[in-house]
């Protein structure tokens, strides 16, 4: 595992029974980033698939973040849900503030669908991307 972790301890708790849940629908729930046969990251579907779309979050080691390792992750899941036939789109969620996040959805082709404050988060950008049908 890379230095720093790829999340707190409470965030893999709370992914770990998320994927349980979305698992019976979507399978894999969550993938892996390794480089240099190191873990330096995770995707994971964090809703879904409701109205033929999946929510996904993604989070990189601090040690390993601005070298692309985020945007290649966000890349192979969109890769995955383009398969799917049953997904139309992949939604995802960033703070207003997090533009390094916000540039990795640009990357992989995301459109910002609005806006929306979350009472733990504060305001967020709502972002979707077309896939399949």
């Amino acid at each position: 595992m890379a230095d720093g972790g790829i999340a707190p301890d409470t965030v893999l708790a709370m992914l770990r029974g998320l994927a349980n849940t979305i698992r019976p629908t979507c399978d894999p729930a969550a993938w892996w980033i390794i480089e240099d046969d190191e873990i330096i990251g995770l995707c994971s579907i964090t809703a879904g698939p409701t109205d033929a779309a999946i929510d996904i979050g993604y989070g990189v080691a601090t040690s390993r973040q601005g070298r692309g390792a985020a945007s290649r992750g966000v890349g192979e899941v969109l890769k995955w849900a383009t398969e799917r036939p049953d997904l139309i789109a992949v939604t995802a969620e960033t703070s207003v503030a997090n533009l390094a996040s916000q540039r990795v959805l640009e990357r992989n082709g995301f459109q910002r669908a609005g806006t929306r404050t979350d009472a733990e988060d504060g305001e967020l950008i709502c972002w979707r991307k077309a896939v399949g049908a």
